[in-house]
């Protein structure tokens, strides 16, 4: 893929964020990438209030990569915490996986990290998600050990369709 423009999404990103997100986790859509949640789990990952809610946040960013004609095809959520980078959000359109976007998009958060004098980026991810921890582990990210089961934050994410799935921590400790 030609080189991606990686931007801070903004306010009039709002409707097009929640959608990509969704599209790439939950539904029909979700499918036809690896990313799916849909046998996981049911209803929306995100809506706009909640995207709104995280671009009014201080210490919070996201960043969007876009085609040629605006249209967004990838995402992710940035916070500076005490601890390190919290890494979430993260999704590419179905459509567009396998093409460089989220490894972009990651190295992005990398250097973002290290601007903000974050050693770490630290990120949650459903404990059945063999295929994505593994992706993940490709990048450098590496199990933390800790971890919470899925009914303590009931409804954030979405309604259970499997029992016992936990979201496990995974960190990538950064070279300086």
């Amino acid at each position: 893929m030609n080189q991606m423009k990686i931007a801070r999404a903004n306010f009039e990103d709002v409707t097009e964020l929640n959608r990509l997100v969704n599209s790439a986790y939950r539904g029909e859509e979700s499918k036809t990438g690896w990313t799916t949640e849909a046998e996981i789990l049911d209803g929306i990952r995100i809506d706009e209030q909640a995207v709104v809610m995280l671009l009014g946040k201080s210490g919070v960013t996201i960043l969007k990569t876009s085609d040629v004609d605006g249209k967004i095809l990838g995402t992710v959520c940035l916070e500076v915490k005490p601890n390190g980078l919290y890494l979430g959000m993260f999704a590419v359109s179905p459509d567009s996986q396998g093409l460089g976007i989220g490894k972009s998009l990651l190295s992005a958060a990398d250097r973002f990290a290290l601007e903000n004098s974050c050693g770490s980026i630290i990120i949650s991810v459903i404990s059945t998600r063999i295929e994505l921890i593994d992706w993940y582990k490709r990048q450098g990210f590496v199990s933390t050990g800790s971890s919470i089961a899925f009914d303590e934050i009931e409804g954030r994410f979405g309604d259970p369709k499997v029992a016992d799935i936990r979201l496990i921590e995974m960190e990538k400790v950064l070279n300086k």
